[in-house]
């Protein structure tokens, strides 16, 4: 990379500082509790809007994993969602009815609670229907896993988004509040993935069933599944595009050490439940996701497709997406 594009890049990064800057003063405080969070807690960060069916699993499974405080912005939710959560102990609450799309899909809010909130921490960005998976998740807590990347003077851990789905229709089996989202989706697709690396180093990756089921005559446009979810962060650091790809560009680099593997993990995706045709109606009317909500408009046309294919995989654990080169271990033993 020349020294006119570093110098664009350090520009852009300052830009999407300033703009987050400008972007808070539409969070209203609802619970704020930042003050319990203690030195080396992880934190997670979240956007959401109407997903209170979601929540009681959600908070159980990354309290279990290890997270010590959860900083969610609700975006305008009229299903319970912001009462829920208000209620909990380890949670703070901002609230904002400004548009999802113009703070750049929630980007703008979560740079700036990350900023004031995340410094020096190891921060985790998610949404409410994806799970975070990593090598011995299911032995090891998310600290132990993080003590050894600070060890390994690695800053950020990155994902697949690895899309679950049922057998059968999405509306055959309903998903009930406190369950676990995979005791339904429990199939995946183990192939048909491509990866390019874009200009800042980030892997792009697309596939999975997505692109199967809802793009394949137009797979460019099938939704982008690598993620950089788990950072060190630093109050100069910004996502740029999701958890897709950050500034600075090192960030990205969450693949291929010295001709080795990096560890990894998967964000396991429970979209696909008995609620996904009401959100896809829903958010085609808002029209506040990426390119006026192009892939909600792809999902319509299928109001509760069977995603299940003769090659469809059932999921097992971690050890099998590390069998198929889905994750890895890496150097972590």
């Amino acid at each position: 990379m020349g020294i006119f594009e570093s110098y664009a890049l350090r520009l852009r990064r300052k830009r999407w500082r300033m703009r987050a800057l400008v972007k808070r003063r539409e969070l209203r405080a609802v619970a704020d509790r930042t003050g319990q969070i203690r030195p080396g807690d992880v934190l997670l960060f979240m956007t959401l809007r109407n997903e209170r069916i979601r929540l009681p699993y959600f908070l159980q499974y990354y309290r279990t994993l290890g997270i010590a405080h959860f900083l969610i912005v609700d975006n305008g939710s009229d299903d319970g969602s912001a009462e829920y959560l208000r209620a909990q102990p380890d949670v703070s609450l901002w609230h904002t009815d400004a548009s999802y799309k113009r703070a750049r899909f929630g980007v703008d809010w979560l740079n700036w609670l990350q900023r004031r909130y995340g410094h020096g921490h190891w921060t985790l960005v998610v949404d409410a229907d994806e799970f975070f998976i990593y090598p011995f998740h299911d032995t090891r807590p998310i600290t132990a896993l993080t003590d050894w990347l600070d060890a390994s003077s690695i800053r950020s851990f990155g994902t697949l988004l690895l899309d679950m789905y049922p057998k059968g229709a999405l509306d055959a089996q309903i998903y009930t509040e406190g369950q676990n989202p995979f005791a339904i989706a429990n199939w995946f697709d183990s192939g048909n993935y491509t990866q390019r690396k874009n200009h800042i180093g980030a892997l792009w990756v697309q596939g999975g069933v997505r692109a199967r089921a809802f793009f394949a005559d137009r797979p460019a446009h099938a939704p982008t599944l690598n993620k950089v979810p788990l950072v060190k962060w630093h109050k100069s650091y910004v996502y740029i595009s999701s958890t897709h790809a950050l500034l600075p560009r090192g960030l990205n680099r969450v693949y291929d050490e010295w001709g080795g593997e990096k560890a990894s993990g998967c964000l396991l995706h429970a979209k696909f439940l008995h609620t996904f045709a009401d959100k896809s109606r829903e958010e085609m009317t808002r029209r506040q996701h990426y390119a006026n909500g192009r892939e909600y408009l792809a999902y319509h046309r299928h109001q509760s497709p069977d995603l299940w294919c003769a090659q469809s995989t059932a999921f097992r654990d971690w050890r099998q997406l590390d069998a198929l080169g889905l994750m890895s271990t890496g150097g972590w033993a």
